[in-house]
């Protein structure tokens, strides 16, 4: 019986060994916790799994169970210096650790670790691109952000887009060549999880009595980076007029803030900051979702804007800037109203028109759960994702 069991624990111990080793690399930790957490988990279970991150002084490790983790000082600004000595440690890690592929997401971490697995000459590199920061730069950055972005393409054996709409602006813009880029069913990176986003009347009451809105409140909602590229002064702006006009709108702000953008916010919104209320990063965005009426994503660049389709499977229409990436995930004038980025009158015309039609809001609302549903679906999306680590790797 004994020896039984011994053979039983060394014949698991060798499958264990025997597993694929991959490594997916990021930016930030929060990352791995919100936008790519279904690939975390789906992965790990098949695959010898490590992630790698910058996790800052006071920040929280993200432990899950089976999957190895590691720091390492990958950081979003540009900063040559720090940027050689962590593509170094990468290069050094992958050397050491025998890994069949590596993913990466956003652009800095894309950079570093495709580079770095070329060179360590890792078989499957694989990047998603969500989103180009150069879309919004003029001269010679633009120039340069772009040429960082036709780099990782080239070190890069396999391609997603997060959107139809961001994969032809690549190809148009000559970043990827049409053949090596896709896109996971009709977009996102991983989906949306319907059992947590959704409708909740209990959340709803509660988190409203907590910020002292009331039930009759038109609350409009923002969820994500607090950048002036997300387009926050504008919707600071544009709430401002609409705040004017109607003393039952109030504004939600949930998320970081990045470079100095939320003090420049509340001073664009003057006398109006009294309806409005900021919160810090959370991980529980379908509570806030639940208890607004209405999604605004003004953003001036996006890949897809998960965001949207997160807040739809709340019930929640949403007011998105006309670009790619957002235009994927709203019909418009069906699960929501688009306006042309920058343009703060327009923005203001339809938060203004949510707020006084509100069967307009209701049905929007309805139809936006309807397609969130129905188009992005996290598990054939996941499923899409292991079939193409399954190929890739044989």
């Amino acid at each position: 019986m004994a020896a039984a069991r011994l053979k039983s624990r060394q014949s698991a111990r060798q499958k264990e060994t025997l597993r694929p080793r991959i490594c997916i690399v990021v930016a930030s930790p929060m990352t791995l916790r919100t936008l790519i957490a279904q690939h975390v988990a789906a992965l790990g279970v098949r695959y010898d799994l490590t992630t790698v991150a910058n996790v800052k002084n006071g920040e929280e490790r993200p432990v899950r169970a089976g999957v190895n983790f590691v720091s390492l000082p990958i950081h979003r600004e540009i900063a040559p210096l720090r940027d050689l000595v962590c593509l170094f440690l990468l290069v050094r890690f992958f050397a050491r650790s025998s890994f069949v592929a590596v993913q990466s997401v956003t652009p800095k971490a894309g950079l570093l670790a495709m580079t770095a697995a070329m060179a360590c000459r890792v078989p499957v590199r694989l990047h998603i691109f969500t989103g180009q920061v150069w879309v919004t730069r003029k001269g010679a950055m633009r120039s340069i952000l772009k040429l960082m972005d036709r780099i990782v393409a080239g070190c890069a054996t396999h391609i997603l887009a997060d959107s139809h709409s961001q994969r032809d602006f690549l190809v148009s813009e000559r970043v990827v060549s049409a053949d090596k880029c896709r896109v996971l069913g009709k977009g996102s990176i991983a989906g949306v999880d319907a059992a947590r986003f959704k409708p909740d009347a209990a959340a709803r009451a509660q988190l409203r009595g907590h910020l002292g809105f009331r039930e009759d409140d038109i609350v409009f909602l923002y969820v994500g980076r607090i950048h002036r590229d997300k387009g926050m002064l504008d919707l600071a702006a544009a709430f401002s007029r609409v705040s004017a006009a109607n003393e039952k709108v109030r504004l939600l702000v949930v998320g970081p803030d990045e470079n100095g953008t939320l003090e420049a916010m509340q001073a664009a919104l003057g006398r109006a900051t009294e309806r409005a209320r900021f919160l810090s990063y959370t991980d529980e965005p379908e509570r806030y979702m639940s208890a607004a009426d209405v999604f605004c994503l003004p953003s001036y660049r996006e890949g897809f804007g998960v965001a949207v389709i997160e807040a739809a499977a709340c019930g929640l229409p949403t007011v998105g800037t006309r670009i790619y990436g957002v235009t994927d995930a709203i019909d418009e004038g069906v699960t929501g109203l688009l306006f042309e980025p920058g343009e703060v009158d327009a923005l203001a015309e339809c938060m203004n028109r949510l707020a006084r039609e509100p069967d307009l809001r209701i049905s929007m609302g309805k139809r936006a759960r309807e397609k969130a549903l129905r188009d992005f679906p996290e598990d054939p999306i996941t499923r899409e994702l292991m079939q193409l680590y399954a190929a890739a790797i044989g």
